[in-house]
């Protein structure tokens, strides 16, 4: 078959492309979309009772879904497009081919290739959002959530630290992959909006076993494996700094990880595989806005900072402090992404070497981008304090942009609708909201087994079980 006479290859394979780079862009969205759907889908939909997996799991869903037209629809321009005003840019399409077809304002690729990459990004930050919604929030109430927080505060976030004009950006401050805009904020935002959602069920609250904790597993597990897409996309090519992100992210997370269980094991007395997955977690967050930038052993250090600082927080902390123990956070997203997220932001500025931000940023390494422990070794200490007050500064800009927009959307929202479920939709969960059921087969609300001979016996315990301890009751 003969090709039409009206294309030219040299337009469809125009001299800026590296079609390496554009493949390699490419697979790291598909990555980081897989660990939102079905990574993240299943996480939720396992990790909680049985009568709110479709619910947890619809969720995710929907706001994957929703974010991605949005962000084509005005997100994108917003986040990276001509500013507007000192912290976002103009609202506007990116679905007009010539822009799609021309070179990204950073890379070797298409902008098509750049707004799908982006915009799943802006997708998992949502969806993380929702972690600390679960089992109680209207379902409606986060249909007009979702939109407006990606408008009023995502694209804030991320134009501030990630397009070149951002105020931020322009200071110096680092954030390889998204520490800030999207861990963060998202840690923030969720634990402020369950402020104002209110709690779940106070039976729920007192008992809520994973549905499947093998599933859970799985769910973990593309959230993990999908994480070299994360960070390995971070430098926009495929260069040595993306293998270089890509190793210190998994080195990190597996450190992490082994530091949770160790102090598990410690002050417990057993292993736990819920603890596993938190350590994970915690481990991918923190590295996430250093990867590239930090060398390996610094990556070994940040894993047992997030494997035993979050850890603390979590379980000995939370009991302690009176407003964590009022708002009811179930999937601890403000330990696992708020705090972890803010030790990797601080640890960045600590660690960051100038060779590394040399390559990454491609500024000459005297001039800035330069860590604390590099500046006291090189006789650049201003340069390195400097830095570690950017990275402070970042902090602080993105707990107070996340308290304030969140909180002004959930009041906003809640004018219309209501944002807490009824005490009979909590009562019958997803059956009341959706009319569905996650499986056919069982008991009421998968506890069952929860509560067996068999329990005592291996040692097993939910979820709810292991985030209520707290080494004083050991």
């Amino acid at each position: 078959m003969e090709l039409p006479t009206n294309l030219r290859p040299d337009e469809a394979n125009p001299d800026w492309l590296n079609k390496g780079d554009n493949a390699w862009q490419l697979t790291a969205a598909t990555l980081v979309a897989l660990q939102s759907v079905p990574g993240l889908v299943i996480l939720y939909g396992s990790m909680v009772k049985k009568k709110w997996a479709i619910n947890s799991a619809f969720m995710a869903l929907y706001a994957f879904s929703v974010v991605l037209v949005c962000w084509v629809g005005w997100g994108y321009q917003m986040s990276f497009g001509e500013k507007l005003v000192f912290l976002v840019g103009k609202p506007g399409i990116a679905m007009d081919v010539n822009f799609l077809l021309e070179q990204a304002f950073i890379g070797y690729f298409p902008n098509a290739t750049m707004v799908f990459f982006q915009g799943v990004f802006a997708c998992i930050t949502l969806i993380l959002v929702a972690g600390a919604l679960l089992g109680r929030m209207n379902f409606v109430a986060w249909v007009m959530f979702v939109p407006l927080w990606l408008t009023f505060s995502y694209t804030i976030g991320a134009f501030s630290i990630w397009c070149p004009d951002g105020w931020l950006a322009k200071l110096g401050i680092i954030d390889f992959s998204g520490g800030f805009v999207i861990h963060v904020s998202a840690g923030v935002a969720g634990f402020t909006a369950a402020y104002w959602v209110g709690p779940r069920a106070e039976k729920d609250r007192e008992s809520f076993p994973p549905n499947n904790l093998i599933v859970t597993l799985a769910g973990a597990g593309l959230l993990w494996m999908g994480w070299s897409g994360f960070n390995g996309g971070g430098p926009f090519a495929a260069s040595v700094d993306a293998s270089l992100a890509v190793l210190n992210t998994h080195v990190c997370t597996a450190t992490s990880l082994l530091t949770w269980l160790l102090l598990d094991f410690l002050f417990f007395g057993k292993p736990s595989l819920v603890g596993a997955i938190q350590g994970m977690i915690t481990g991918l967050v923190c590295i996430t806005p250093a990867a590239g930038v930090v060398q390996g052993w610094a990556a070994i250090i940040m894993g047992v900072v997030s494997g035993s600082i979050p850890w603390y927080t979590m379980m000995i902390l939370h009991k302690k402090i009176k407003l964590l123990t009022l708002v009811d956070d179930p999937m601890a997203m403000f330990h696992t992404h708020a705090i972890a997220g803010g030790l990797g932001g601080l640890l960045t500025g600590f660690f960051a070497m100038p060779k590394l931000c040399h390559l990454f940023y491609m500024v000459p390494e005297w001039e800035k981008y330069i860590g604390l422990a590099y500046g006291l070794q090189n006789g650049q200490t201003t340069a390195g304090f400097r830095q570690m007050g950017i990275q402070l500064g970042g902090i602080a800009f993105v707990v107070c942009l996340n308290i304030i927009t969140t909180s002004i959307i959930c009041l906003f929202v809640g004018s219309i609708v209501p944002l807490r479920l009824s005490d009979d939709e909590m009562q019958f969960g997803d059956f009341a909201l959706h009319g569905e059921e996650a499986f056919a087969l069982g008991n009421a609300d998968g506890e069952k087994f929860h509560n067996s001979k068999f329990n005592s016996a291996y040692g097993t315990e939910d979820y709810s079980t292991y985030m209520s301890r707290s080494v004083s009751e050991v």
